[in-house]
């Protein structure tokens, strides 16, 4: 339990920072260190990052900071969380149309890890490329939406897609980014928790949730006041490694499912995937 600890606090400094949430640290080291299901991972990083983010929300408003901007990021914020069910619901159907459950963690680690690159690359050049500024609720709405159903489908909460919506399409700083990427997260993973509690909760073990979930408040409370001492380029600088971090260990978990799904009998993986509550 203290690994799971300290992945949560250590992914949930960096995703408070950054506005990455910390899912998207979260769910591919449990993945590595094989720490359940990908079903399981994916709920149990859900929780962590919307306890981590309702702390993290809920202090930026209590302090009357301005830098949500909640009339462009609500309808973005609303449509997030109707995706992240629509998302939740997709990835059960790609689930179950694989007989061969470690399929469907290799078709998540490489799905990541080619977002993270295309994220990378755009956070490189963005200094070169003209953006936008979307001002209609309805235009808002609709992106929310479509980030809503890539988090929820990857089991990451928003992460780096999140920031790079609001760097092209509402012309945000880092900073500011940051912050409301860390409003719409809490949106989208509530919405996807209270998704997965109606539709069915995999097994998990709940000392092991509860430990990490305050693992990502804890987490939560330092990188508030990280930030604060940091600019807009140190925290670009964490945001690239932080990718390139997520890059790595997100192909080397698509090559792990892969070769499990090849190697192991289906009798064994049929009875563990029962004994975890598939």
């Amino acid at each position: 339990m203290i690994i799971a600890f300290l992945i949560s606090f250590c992914a949930c400094i960096a995703g408070a920072i950054c506005g990455m949430g910390g899912g998207v640290i979260i769910k591919p080291v449990l993945d590595f260190i094989q720490f359940g299901s990908t079903s399981t991972i994916s709920f149990m990083s859900g929780c962590t990052v919307l306890a981590m983010t309702t702390y993290s929300v809920g202090k930026s408003l209590k302090s009357g900071e301005k830098t949500v901007e909640m009339k462009t990021v609500t309808p973005l914020a609303i449509g997030a969380a109707i995706g992240g069910v629509l998302g939740k619901s997709l990835f059960n159907t790609v689930r179950d149309m694989f007989a061969n459950r470690q399929m469907v963690g290799t078709v998540q680690s490489l799905a990541l890890a080619v977002i993270t690159i295309a994220t990378l690359v755009y956070t490189l050049k963005k200094d070169k490329i003209k953006t936008k500024n979307i001002t209609s609720a309805a235009g808002c709405f609709v992106i929310g939406l479509c980030l809503g159903v890539v988090s929820s489908f990857l089991g990451i909460g928003g992460g780096p897609i999140n920031l790079v919506v609001l760097y092209y399409f509402f012309s945000m700083q880092t900073k500011v980014a940051a912050a409301n990427s860390l409003y719409i997260i809490l949106f989208s993973q509530a919405a996807s928790v209270i998704s997965t509690f109606v539709t069915g909760i995999p097994a998990f073990e709940l000392p092991k949730l509860l430990t990490m979930m305050a693992g990502g408040v804890c987490g939560g409370i330092v990188g508030r006041k990280l930030s604060k001492k940091m600019d807009n380029k140190a925290v670009d600088k964490l945001f690239i490694l932080m990718m390139c971090f997520i890059i790595a260990i997100s192909f080397y978990n698509a090559y792990v499912y892969a070769s499990s799904s090849l190697i192991l009998p289906q009798r064994t993986k049929d009875s563990f995937f029962t004994y975890i509550g598939f």
